[in-house]
């Protein structure tokens, strides 16, 4: 990045330092926006006079200069930035500078909210940019007033005969709570529930007080004027800067009903952060789903709008009947051949033209498409008495499409599958990655397109994510983090471990990750590859804790540290009692943990991996990603399996150095990364750690770590 000249310096003047304020906060008549990002993060500039501890970070600068260029020059670039480089401020500052319109998509509702409640403010603070910003959220996210109203009184209870409460009804909420959020209606502006305290993101209460595209009465209902879903596209449409999350984004393309397929033409900038989660994202939304459940809430919906607003007028009852039957035909379709697993689903891969299923599911979907047929002649019937029978109309066609779709033979470069539940079966189908869809819309406009995570593969050119994106040709820039992970982390590979498959393994994994949890007094988070490890680790950790309490003779420490697993309590609290530490806290989790959880400090200094992450063979979507390359030449194990591995292992890892003075061990309890070929490439993936080659050493190391630290001086 190139110093400021000196000439440029006297045109700048910074906020309240300026004889004669200007808005901008400084003049850059002469300036590029690269040289404005790089006065913008020197040791003289905005961020350093906005942030009494700034530091100029090198690999920050060379983002910002990266994403200035790539706004400039209406380029797409991709940006592997490691823990700590400050990536959120790398694309704010030259998006915020540039005077460009953007749209930012991040991951989670959470990282929205994070970033435009804490990040974008301060940039915009320190910058002084009159810059307009809103949120913009799926509609699933905001209170509707008007089924607030019906769940407090107002609803019609009409449901079908014969049809169990696993149907799809939304549980009646309590009163209490109904209360509690009806006051806070009154004051909020902006009807985003999670103001509401204490209102989890999955509760079934959100049902009852939020529309979806099929219940949603639009410009009809009675309270469209004050609705919060159109005040947040109305104010999404004006802003200069525009926050989203990748869901809201894909599902957008697809259906284009959440606003942004409007607001996207508008911007000049595009930005995804957290961008690793881009592509399986994508191929969710992008994709196709028909259920049973899905049938019998329509057909539910049928008889509960038709008996309300046109009792009498047209055969209710053997409409929402037919519907009702063939949902439950499509369930039977696979009843021989599915036994799902308690409390889960089985996965099956989709019957072949030879096989004996495909009349059985192939009648079952004709079937659907009949009674299809029959709803939408009576409600076409009475479009005109209500709104809600367009609505309802508009449902049976979308469900009717979506059985037209899977009856017939599947496109290339798409898979389909099945899954089973107990009372419901779902057929899905995807493409297999999102390359031709964000194609397609990079080639609609000239703008910036800017991609930027941590994890963004294992190589040079990022195949991981950009094969699948579609951003081959992209430009590429790949910062490492800063911390020192080589000094303040170590390695353990346990090469005494027992196979992954072995019926001992998972009492090993709680074993070892007792005697570390023992020597710091807890600090210690385990992550499983797989939900069904999760509690035999956890049961097994508890068990061994109290066996090292006993056998170093203090009896009661054992009692003193917590074990916490994944499922007993939400999500926020485990992270919180993690961070906490009292007492001291093993939290053992799988899935979501492996990515996202922030606890820097103290409060984690070792994270055990029970084994290698490799996605699971029998994954509909992987199995056939896995053929596409056998079919192209490639090596599916490299390209696919490996590759994949690679990229969970770095997410994994990258929860236990989260700050400069941040000290750990990481152990893996898989004998493959140290006695396979490939175990070097995975652990090239990896921050570089110091690597210790027994207990004996990672006790060693954790004695160090745990030592009280002592103040400077």
């Amino acid at each position: 990045m190139s110093d400021i000249p000196a000439s440029m310096k006297s045109t700048l003047t910074w906020g309240d330092d300026a004889a004669q304020p200007v808005s901008p906060s400084f003049v850059v008549d002469s300036m590029t926006l690269q040289d404005q990002v790089a006065w913008g993060f020197s040791a003289e500039g905005a961020m350093a006079r906005g942030q009494p501890a700034y530091r100029l970070r090198e690999a920050q600068s060379q983002m910002a200069s990266a994403v200035a260029q790539a706004i400039e020059s209406q380029g797409t670039l991709v940006v592997e930035a490691g823990t700590g480089v400050g990536k959120t401020y790398a694309y704010l500052v030259p998006v915020l500078l540039s005077g460009r319109r953007a749209l930012i998509s991040t991951a989670t509702k959470g990282l929205q909210d994070q970033l435009y409640l804490r990040d974008l403010p301060h940039v915009r603070s320190a910058l002084q940019v009159p810059v307009r910003t809103a949120l913009l959220k799926g509609r699933e996210s905001y209170l509707c007033l008007h089924r607030l109203k019906q769940a407090r009184g107002e609803r019609l209870s009409l449901t079908l005969p014969n049809v169990p409460a696993d149907g799809g009804d939304a549980p009646k909420p309590s009163e209490r709570t109904l209360q509690r959020i009806a006051r806070w209606a009154q004051s909020t502006s902006t009807g985003d529930l999670s103001e509401v305290e204490g209102l989890e993101e999955r509760s079934p209460m959100l049902a009852s007080i939020t529309s979806t595209r099929d219940n949603c009465l639009g410009s009809s209902c009675p309270d469209y004027q004050t609705c919060h879903v159109v005040r947040a596209r109305r104010e999404a449409m004006q802003a200069d800067v525009v926050v989203v999350n990748h869901h809201l984004f894909f599902a957008d393309l697809n259906l284009r009903e959440t606003g942004v397929a409007e607001l996207l033409p508008t911007v000049d900038v595009v930005i995804f952060d957290e961008a690793h989660q881009l592509v399986d994202t994508g191929v969710q939304f992008l994709g196709l789903t028909l259920s049973s459940a899905q049938a019998l809430d329509v057909a539910r919906d049928v008889l509960t709008v038709g008996l309300q607003h046109a009792r009498g007028l047209a055969p209710w009852p053997e409409a929402a009947q037919g519907l009702d039957r063939a949902a439950r035909n499509l369930r039977l379709a696979m009843a021989p051949e599915a036994a799902p697993r308690r409390g889960g689903a089985t996965r099956l891969n989709w019957p072949q033209a030879n096989s004996p299923l495909k009349g059985d599911l192939t009648q079952a979907l004709e079937d659907l498409l009949s009674a299809c047929a029959e709803a939408e002649h009576a409600l076409e019937t009475c479009t005109e008495l209500h709104p809600a029978f367009v609505a309802m109309l508009e449902r049976v066609r979308d469900l009717e499409h979506r059985a037209s779709v899977l009856i017939q033979p599947m496109v290339d470069a798409r898979v389909r599958w099945i899954d089973v539940t107990p009372h419901h079966i779902r057929l899905i189908e995807t493409p297999l990655d999102i390359a031709n869809a964000l194609t397609e819309q990079r080639e609609k406009s000239a703008k910036a397109w800017i991609f930027t995570s941590a994890t963004l593969g294992d190589d040079a050119k990022l195949s991981w994510f950009t094969e699948p994106a579609g951003l081959a040709s992209a430009t590429l820039l790949r910062l490492g983090s800063p911390y020192d992970h080589e000094g303040n982390a170590r390695l353990w590979v346990d090469v005494t471990a027992p196979r992954p498959d072995d019926p001992g393994h998972s009492d090993h994994v709680a074993r070892q990750a007792a005697r570390c949890a023992h020597a710091l007094g807890g600090r210690t988070m385990v992550l499983t590859t797989t939900l069904r490890a999760l509690p035999k680790i956890g049961e097994a950790l508890r068990r061994y804790l109290r066996e090292e309490a006993q056998s170093d003779g203090s009896g009661h420490a054992g009692s003193a540290i917590e074990v916490m697993c994944q499922g007993e309590h939400p999500k926020r609290v485990l992270i919180e009692r993690l961070r906490q530490q009292d007492p001291g806290t093993v939290v053992v989790a799988s899935q979501s943990f492996w990515e996202g959880v922030d606890v820097p400090g103290d409060a984690l200094q070792c994270v055990v991996i029970d084994k290698l992450p490799f996605p699971p063979p029998n994954d509909p979507l992987i199995e056939a990603r896995a053929r596409r390359i056998e079919a192209e030449g490639g090596s599916a194990f490299s390209r696919c399996f490996l590759a994949e591995a690679a990229v969970s292992l770095k997410q994994g890892a990258g929860r236990l150095i989260r700050s400069e003075s941040d000290q750990g061990l990481l152990v893996i309890c898989d004998a493959r990364m140290a006695r396979m070929p490939y175990g070097k490439r995975l652990k090239s993936a990896m921050p570089a750690m110091q690597p210790v080659s027994d207990w004996a050493q990672a006790q060693a190391w954790l004695k160090t770590v745990a030592l009280p630290k002592l103040p400077p001086g």
